[in-house]
């Protein structure tokens, strides 16, 4: 296979996001470009999981390299220790040409995906979410 690809962004779930914010965005000097809660059909399906309810922050910084924050309220911790609720990194994404191309190779190459590549509710995006042969949660994102 060749794919080119740019890494897009790392996510890491938190368990406190106003104190993880007072971190990130107040020491680190991060810009927030993306501050909403997340929820319905698309992030379910990309997710594997029903009923997500997230609140997830996007901050950049000078060079454009995004850290996501992710505080899901509708699935605790305590109840749930599998990706992406646990705390911590939870995945990494990349930016791919063509979202569809990408899951056909990376599902040959042995990698299984939560779902096909699946629109954005903003049409901006098409994304699916695969695990590496480490169980890594990685997700695919082409820009439309």
């Amino acid at each position: 296979f060749d794919m080119s690809c740019n890494l897009r962004h790392i996510g890491i779930t938190v368990v406190d996001m106003e104190k993880s914010l007072k971190l990130y965005r107040d020491i680190f000097n991060l810009k927030v470009v993306w501050d909403r809660i997340e929820e319905g059909k698309f992030i379910d399906k990309i997710l594997g999981y029903d009923n997500i309810n997230v609140r997830t922050v996007k901050l950049s910084d000078s060079n454009g390299f995004i850290l996501e924050l992710l505080q899901y309220f509708s699935h605790s911790r305590e109840k749930n220790t599998d990706e992406p609720m646990r705390i911590g990194c939870s995945h990494f994404a990349i930016t791919v040409e063509s979202a569809e191309s990408t899951y056909n190779d990376l599902r040959d190459f042995g990698l299984i995906f939560i779902s096909e590549p699946t629109v954005s509710d903003d049409g901006k995006a098409v994304v699916a979410f695969c695990r590496d042969m480490n169980e890594v949660l990685i997700e695919i994102v082409e820009q439309v």
